[in-house]
């Protein structure tokens, strides 16, 4: 399968190039500092999609099977870049005829408010008495930027027309890949706390190929 990898100097997107390059796929990474990347197999393209050359992109996602998407921010300087940088890879995609994109999100953001989903409902499906009346407003308060910038990146997938599939893992850790872990569609887990980021790059390159996840949240947990 032929492979785009968004952000793959992450924790979660450095997980599912080795994972992809080890099952044999064809695999072009795209990262802003290739000198963060290990050695690997992989194509390697630059690209900063705080500043995206479009026609850079273009080339990243023609011709793939699926385009996979770890990206967020991970310090206050990179507040939005969820959002705005996943807006540059549908339309890239669009103008490739790229059809299939697999994003990661979190767990609590089916009640976080956005542009396009203001009133939120108050809890999420699966989850249970701790979560809905404890952790989960301090978890909104205590990421509230990181959080807003991935509801609307939520928003922006959903609105891209693609055969998009979105991931929702709580809690991230870094323990070894397991392949044993919960799913459930559009909703979360009950009691699920943690996930392994090794564990959520399995789950995203399984979801590339699962069309029953197309246009679905995939809450996950371990």
């Amino acid at each position: 399968m032929k492979l785009t990898i968004f952000a793959a100097t992450g924790g979660i997107g450095r997980q599912i190039l080795e994972q992809a390059v080890a099952a044999g796929h064809d695999v072009t990474a795209v990262v802003r500092d290739p000198s963060r990347l290990p050695s690997t197999t992989a194509r390697v393209l630059t690209a900063d999609l705080d500043a995206p050359d479009q026609n850079s992109l273009i080339t990243a996602v023609a011709g793939a099977d699926a385009v996979l998407s770890a990206l967020g921010a991970r310090t206050k300087s990179d507040e939005g870049i969820a959002a705005r940088g996943t807006q540059a890879i549908i339309d890239a995609m669009r103008a490739a005829g790229t059809g299939r994109l697999v994003v990661v999100s979190a767990a609590p953001i089916g009640t976080v408010p956005s542009p396009d989903n203001p009133n939120p409902p108050k809890y999420d499906d699966g989850d249970g008495f701790f979560m809905r009346h404890l952790f989960s407003g301090f978890a909104r308060t205590m990421f509230k930027a990181q959080y807003a910038d991935l509801a609307r990146m939520e928003d922006v997938v959903r609105a891209s027309g693609l055969d998009w599939t979105i991931a929702r893992p709580p809690k991230l850790s870094n323990t070894p890949l397991t392949a044993r872990y919960r799913t459930a569609l559009d909703k979360n887990i009950v009691g699920g706390w943690s996930i392994g980021r090794a564990d959520v790059a399995h789950l995203m390159l399984a979801l590339a190929t699962d069309g029953s996840t197309v246009r679905h949240v995939v809450g996950a947990a371990a």
